[in-house]
């Protein structure tokens, strides 16, 4: 079972950091992806990272703003959120796959993922 926290109420330039922890199986050997929902909209790729955190995509939207991280010896994986803006409000979603990734853009689709978390609502005001 994932579970994504961290969410909150942020004023545009603050900065937010989202974790998503597992329980009941090894987190670590899966390969994790984020993704969010605003109201309306389709669900959007956000960012991914391999299993050994080696390898990482962003969605255009997000580059050079938000960083996924890992440490597996600690389980969580991270999404530091900088220069938040308001088109960032959504719901985000933390999802993991034990599938192997080496790279490649299939990892920005849902069906990649098998696993997904409960939302957590992240608010951008301006």
């Amino acid at each position: 079972q994932l579970q994504a926290s961290g969410g909150g109420l942020v004023q545009a330039g603050g900065s937010l950091r989202l974790s998503c922890a597992a329980s009941g199986r090894t987190f670590s050997s899966y390969k994790v992806g984020w993704f969010r929902q605003a109201p309306g909209k389709e669900r959007e790729f956000v960012a991914a990272i391999s299993s050994g955190g080696g390898i990482i995509v962003y969605a255009d939207s997000v580059k050079g703003r938000f960083t996924i991280s890992r440490d597996n010896a600690n389980n969580p994986v991270n999404l530091q959120m900088n220069m938040l803006k308001t088109e960032d409000t959504a719901a985000y979603y933390c999802a993991a796959d034990p599938e192997p990734w080496f790279g490649g853009n299939w990892v920005m689709t849902a069906a990649a993922y098998d696993y997904w978390g409960q939302g957590t609502q992240v608010t951008v005001s301006s």
